[in-house]
């Protein structure tokens, strides 16, 4: 269950994603297959080869992105979404979600 986003934030990303930019969206979510877990970053791009590429960049599998047009993303959660999203410096989603 994803909450805690505003309509404008979410249709930014999409519109970012659309245009082939590699764009960062940070929600609450609940889901009880991982305990513990309070928030997922969905990081968009519709250009899949340069996903494919943000992916290995930072150590990540691409095979593990959900495909899902006109939205392809990859979900960042736990220790890895804090390492990313420092990386990133993307300061504001950590700050914000209490990822700090």
């Amino acid at each position: 269950m994803a909450f805690g986003i505003k309509r404008e934030e979410l249709t930014a990303w999409k519109e970012a994603v659309t245009r082939g930019e590699i764009a960062y969206l940070t929600h609450y979510w609940l889901d009880p297959r991982f305990p513990g877990i309070t928030s997922v970053t969905k990081v968009g791009c519709a250009d899949l080869e340069r996903l494919k590429a943000w992916c290995r960049g930072h150590g990540l599998n691409p095979a593990y992105i959900h495909n899902r047009p006109p939205y392809p993303h990859y979900d960042l959660i736990g220790p890895k979404q804090k390492e990313i999203l420092r990386r990133e410096r993307l300061w504001d989603h950590l700050e914000r979600f209490k990822l700090l």
